[in-house]
């Protein structure tokens, strides 16, 4: 009868132990709600369905979204759809989140490139480089765009 007594008292440390890793997760679930899915609206940019893009986007911006990803990919639709200067604003709020965001880093500084501003978009480059010193896809990109902006003038 000991050792049953044993037994009971470890399942009972076991069921005790459960409820706390199950609170511990759920612990974890307002951090992932406040980051939101962006994987449809990512494979809708990359079609270039940037209208279903801005109308996901939106609603999580205007819900104040702590996400600087929500701001750069709102910025990013709005100014392939044509609208420069509401994408600025979008691009300057992701950089506000996340000074260092080389995403925005990088849109932001092609805009700034369509918009006829080489001096902020070197800016922009410079702090690529320093967030990347040994290189990224970001900073290659603003480079080659920069780049071919010096070849049309």
């Amino acid at each position: 009868m000991p050792r049953l007594h044993g037994l009971a008292s470890a399942l009972a440390l076991l069921l005790a132990t459960g409820p706390a890793s199950a609170a511990d997760t759920s612990s974890d679930a307002p951090a992932a709600a406040a980051t939101p899915d962006l994987a449809s609206i990512r494979a809708q940019i990359k079609v270039e369905d940037y209208k279903a893009a801005i109308a996901a986007l939106q609603p999580l911006a205007d819900q104040g979204s702590k996400d600087p990803d929500v701001y750069n990919l709102l910025g990013f639709s709005l100014r392939k759809s044509g609208d420069r200067k509401t994408a600025q604003t979008f691009y300057e709020k992701a950089l506000a989140i996340d000074p260092n965001h080389k995403g925005a880093l990088e849109y932001q500084g092609e805009l700034f490139i369509e918009n006829g501003d080489l001096p902020k978009a070197q800016q922009n480059l410079a702090a690529l480089v320093k967030l990347c010193p040994q290189g990224c896809e970001e900073r290659e990109d603003l480079e080659k765009a920069l780049a071919q902006a010096a070849k049309s003038k």
